[in-house]
């Protein structure tokens, strides 16, 4: 009997010179346990941090509203049949216009809007030069307006 009990406590004497192997594996199961109860615990207290109090808040009234009923200020380039260096034709919106016409009348468009309709939506079609698309965006920042270049991809044919 004395024996058996030696040997079922594990601790002879023949595993004196051997180690047993660090154990190299991370035991994850008690980081998801946390993590789920974090969960729980924000899922039940995030409906609470609303608060129900009923608050009359003042109208404001008068002044301009932000959405104007006026369309934004395009200006299309169209170019005429020729090379580089050609001439373009110009659209105001749908209204051609003269390329010497365009500085005094989108200056004038600009004292009748506010700032923040000052943006001035720039098409150009593909065969215009780099350089009449440039020197029509200098012209449109000098009478005061912001300019974007409105780049449509090509369709699929």
């Amino acid at each position: 009997m004395a024996m058996n009990m030696a040997s079922s406590s594990g601790g002879g004497g023949r595993r004196r010179g051997r180690r047993s192997a660090v154990m190299s594996e991370i035991n994850v199961t008690p980081m998801v346990d946390v993590m789920l109860v974090l969960l729980i615990i924000f899922m039940v207290a995030a409906p609470l941090m609303t608060s129900n109090i009923d608050i009359d808040l003042p109208v404001a009234a008068g002044g301009k509203s932000a959405a104007s009923n006026q369309p934004p200020l395009t200006l299309s380039v169209k170019r005429t049949n020729g090379g580089c260096n050609s001439n373009v034709d110009l659209y105001l919106g749908d209204t051609q216009i003269a390329p010497t016409d365009l500085l005094p009348k989108i200056k004038a468009i600009r004292e009748t809007r506010s700032d923040a309709e000052s943006v001035v939506y720039l098409r150009g079609d593909k065969d215009v030069c780099y350089a009449e698309m440039m020197k029509l965006l200098g012209e449109i920042r000098a009478a005061g307006y912001k300019a974007n270049i409105v780049i449509i991809p090509e369709q699929g044919s």
